[in-house]
């Protein structure tokens, strides 16, 4: 990003962000599929009864958002995340020693979830949007680099954790994970560049009087608050299409391991494939950021949703036919798709509405978005509980990313032409 760029403050806070979205996702999602099988057999749940959790999980993580998104505006992310380590350390500490169902609903569901919400992407994404303008494709796709690292240093380490000494040390090891990670990353946290005497990209005042912030200043007038979002049709069209596409997520990260060893496979394989989407989640994130920054956010977007839904309609069909050549291939296409989505939906909000209220705005589509994923893996669970498979459930999740990418290109052109009060 250059000589200067290494010398503003907001790529800080790139680093930050990639932490602490690494420990709250790895928590929630990419960790969960391989606690899934010892602690159903051991305390006599289904599997429907172990993702429950993660489903009002949604909920609780679309109310702790829309309470906070505003507070974000006004006062940075750096108190809610110093809460939310605190709290998501004390919930996984907890969590191995659950011994009944309850126990399991309130860590997990609700406690783990409020302090992952307190230190992951709203916070993150919107403290970057504040940053950059110019280069917003490009630091979040950078800090959301974070996300995809967890599918490699989480799932096959915490499995072999849990495989060696028991899933109760497995959340041991990942409370102090949190604690000494995340700390480190939320006093770096700081609201604005403008706090700090700065400008958004870290241009220079030689800069600005040439003209070079006249985007970021059009970006920060034109900005809308949370009720004229709410009165446009975009804001809901987006809501619908970046719901639909993101089910695939948490019904992957937590089914992947219990469907391929159902299918025969051993949990190290199945972690493996995990891995294997991870690695060009990771790899192709920065090039998503540079296209990103370059080209209409929308076709990219339509692609990434398409793309991780025909990948995950492969898997099914490869896994079927116990073809392993193409079970990498799918896995591998699955995490290219899954490298554009994060920073894409971010850079589409912030294009549409502005980052000088983007808090309140996109704590406000939260309840929508993740209430419409809360029962994905659930549904999915619970299908399998009944049939015994997992396939149509699959492909019906796939269905509906591609569905979303479609609904993505039907968005329309917004234009923002009064100054927010």
């Amino acid at each position: 990003m250059g000589t200067e760029a290494r010398l503003f403050y907001g790529h800080w806070l790139v680093i930050a962000g990639f932490v602490t979205q690494f420990v709250s996702v790895g928590s929630q999602n990419y960790a969960i599929g391989a606690f899934m099988i010892p602690m159903t057999q051991e305390l006599g749940w289904t599997r429907a009864e172990f993702i429950l959790p993660r489903s009002v999980g949604q909920i609780v993580m679309a109310l702790t958002g829309f309470y906070i998104g505003s507070h974000v505006d006004r006062y940075g992310g750096r108190p809610f995340m110093l809460v939310g380590l605190s709290v998501l350390a004390t919930a996984l500490f907890g969590l191995s020693f659950v011994q009944a169902w309850w126990q399991w609903l309130l860590l997990n569901g609700v406690a783990l979830t409020v302090g992952a919400a307190l230190i992951g992407s709203l916070v993150v994404n919107v403290t970057l949007a504040k940053w950059f303008v110019e280069k917003r494709g490009q630091a979040i796709a950078w800090s959301s680099m974070g996300i995809s690292f967890a599918g490699i240093g989480v799932t096959p380490i915490i499995t072999r954790i849990i495989d060696t000494w028991g899933w109760r040390s497995g959340w041991q090891a990942m409370a102090a994970a949190t604690l000494l990670l995340t700390l480190p990353a939320a006093l770096m946290m700081r609201r604005a560049p403008e706090d700090l005497g700065l400008s958004p990209d870290g241009k220079t005042q030689a800069q600005l009087a040439a003209g070079g912030g006249a985007r970021a200043q059009a970006d920060f007038d034109t900005s809308m608050t949370r009720a004229q979002a709410l009165r446009t049709r975009a804001f809901y069209l987006l809501v619908v299409a970046f719901g639909l596409f993101q089910v695939l997520i948490p019904v992957v990260l937590f089914q992947t391991i219990p469907f391929m060893t159902d299918a025969g496979y051993s949990r190290a394989t199945a972690a493996l494939m995990i891995t294997v989407a991870s690695i060009p989640a990771l790899l192709t994130k920065p090039v998503w950021g540079w296209l990103i920054d370059r080209m209409n956010p929308k076709p990219l977007a339509a692609l990434s949703a398409t793309l991780s839904g025909a990948a995950l309609i492969l898997i099914v069909v490869s896994v079927q036919a116990r073809s392993e050549l193409w079970e990498y291939v799918a896995f591998l296409l699955l995490g290219v798709g899954w490298g554009g989505m994060i920073p894409l939906q971010e850079v589409i909000w912030a294009s549409y509405f502005g980052r000088r209220h983007l808090g309140a705005v996109r704590s406000a589509a939260l309840p929508f978005a993740l209430i419409l994923g809360a029962g994905g893996p659930l549904a999915v669970a619970h299908h399998q509980d009944i049939t015994g498979s997992y396939d149509s459930a699959f492909l019906f999740v796939a269905g509906m990313s591609i569905l979303g990418g479609a609904l993505i290109l039907a968005l329309p052109r917004l234009a923002r032409h009064q100054p927010a009060p």
